[in-house]
């Protein structure tokens, strides 16, 4: 009997990325496989979906449109929808699409496989949206992507009401791990041949709040650089009101943490931040960089930014374009305000007309790439030791050249060595050329070192997988993470 195949969509931010790991493991655990690339459709079509922008529902309805004819010439062909989008609108994504099969939320993740077999026993469509959540998606089976890179997430929803902000009311209160958990998933990760993990959560630096414990952050840091085998530790997304000391020491005095920092500002208006709910100011944001930079002069620091937040000031904005030129981010992943339904802010007077956005969001982006490619030129000489990655480089194979990251994160692109490199392995090269977005190392590898991850994705890649496989189903449920992204892009979920 030929085993059903299965195809995932993803939307939104590193937390749904994180989510559909565990739904294609689920998948996987009860018999069905990954569609082919290019196949003309799969058995099983989910959509993992984000809600936290306005046209959200109109790209799944859109998606879902286009997938009715498909499934009304398939017979058994079946249709998910789970994430943000699903826990928020419920029985309006049936009634809207009444072919969708299956309706589920950001707390039952586990019962999608359970679902989908009830609605094709009963014929009907099945909603299931639980309220708070039933399973840590840690301990539910993952197909990871990756060899050498891993998510580990220390937490699931949030505790702050931003005014922008939907993912709360959709991922619920704080939950944290165990740090004995997280610890023992990432050795576990470790004996796999990972060598490089991202710490997750909507709001990582706050984990120990379910206990009152506001430096268990700073010393699960340092509990990572006890493990043998680990090499990089980075996180994602910390929430300057929680971002102590302790951690900036954390991160100094553990060799494994690696010198980068994504600090979400949102406005340098410090009346906007109030309005935001974001609990600091300029100063207390503009304080933190400087203190992160005294630590670590070398670290890469990377933002998030709105533009046009209801009622933003030409005054406002400029307060902004100061923080900016003083922070000298690496990067800034820079947004136009978009209403997100069921928020305050998007009930609030002041909203900015588009061309007004338009225009502020062009002068913004315009200084930005400016101290970008300032802050890369600098790196111009530098020898850095490149994590060679998978699918970084979309022009390696018509330039020969490879992709990874430095260990501040910055994008490096190199020539191949002489030597067979794996992703996984590590080569060591000179900078000579620096884009706004990129560093270029055009002269010959100063080495290369094998490394337990790329024996990991050799050994992978060499065996034969099943049809459609991409990742590595592990054997323990309570192991694997997806592999890392960039920081996302569309503004939501992980601030």
């Amino acid at each position: 009997m030929t085993a059903k195949t299965y195809e995932l969509r993803t939307f939104g931010c590193q937390m749904n990325v994180h989510d559909s790991e565990r739904m294609a493991g689920l998948l996987e655990d009860a018999g069905y496989v990954r569609a082919p690339e290019g196949a003309d459709g799969a058995d099983v079509v989910v959509f993992n979906t984000c809600a936290v922008r306005e046209n959200a529902d109109n790209r799944l309805y859109g998606n879902l449109g286009q997938l009715a004819p498909r499934k009304a010439a398939r017979p058994g062909m079946q249709i998910a929808v789970g994430g943000c989008l699903a826990q928020k609108d419920r029985d309006t994504i049936v009634a809207r699409a009444p072919w969708v099969d299956v309706v589920f939320g950001t707390h039952n993740v586990g019962k999608l496989p359970v679902l989908l077999e009830r609605a094709r026993v009963r014929q009907e469509a099945q909603v299931e949206i639980a309220e708070s959540l039933e399973a840590f998606p840690s301990t539910l089976p993952t197909r990871r992507e990756s060899a050498y890179a891993a998510w580990v997430s220390v937490s699931v929803g949030c505790n702050n009401t931003c005014t922008f902000c939907i993912v709360p009311q959709l991922r619920g209160k704080e939950k944290d791990r165990r740090t004995g958990d997280i610890l023992a998933e990432i050795e576990a990760l470790v004996a796999e041949g990972v060598i490089e993990i991202t710490l997750l959560g909507q709001n990582v630096n706050a984990y120990g709040s379910d206990i009152g414990d506001r430096e268990a952050f700073g010393r699960l840091l340092r509990a990572c650089g006890r493990i043998e085998g680990l090499e990089r530790v980075r996180f994602t997304s910390p929430h300057p009101r929680d971002f102590t000391d302790d951690v900036i020491a954390a991160m100094a005095e553990t060799p494994n943490v690696m010198p980068q920092l994504h600090m979400p500002l949102q406005s340098g208006s410090s009346r906007l931040l109030k309005e935001m709910r974001r609990s600091y100011r300029q100063e207390r944001f503009l304080r933190i960089i400087e203190n992160v930079r005294a630590a670590m002069p070398d670290a890469a620091i990377s933002t998030d930014i709105i533009v046009g937040f209801p009622g933003e000031t030409e005054e406002d904005f400029r307060e902004t374009l100061h923080v900016v030129r003083e922070a000298r981010f690496a990067q800034a992943f820079t947004f136009q305000y978009s209403k997100r339904p069921g928020t305050p802010a998007a009930e609030m007077p002041g909203q900015i007309p588009k061309e007004v956005v338009q225009e502020r969001y062009e002068r913004l982006v315009a200084l930005q790439e400016e101290i970008s490619w300032a802050e890369n030129r600098k790196q111009v000489g530098r020898r850095l030791e490149v994590l060679v990655a998978e699918g970084e480089g979309r022009k390696d194979d018509v330039t020969r050249r490879l992709s990874g990251r430095a260990p501040d994160n910055r994008l490096v692109h190199f020539a191949r060595p002489d030597e067979p490199v794996r992703p996984g392995d590590t080569v060591t090269v000179e900078v000579t050329y620096a884009a706004p977005h990129h560093l270029l190392a055009e002269g010959p590898a100063l080495g290369v070192r094998r490394t337990r991850a790329g024996d990991a994705w050799e050994a992978r890649t060499a065996k034969p997988a099943p049809a459609g496989a991409a990742g590595v189903l592990l054997g323990l449920p309570t192991v694997g993470v997806p592999e890392p992204l960039p920081p996302q892009q569309d503004g939501c979920g992980i601030r």
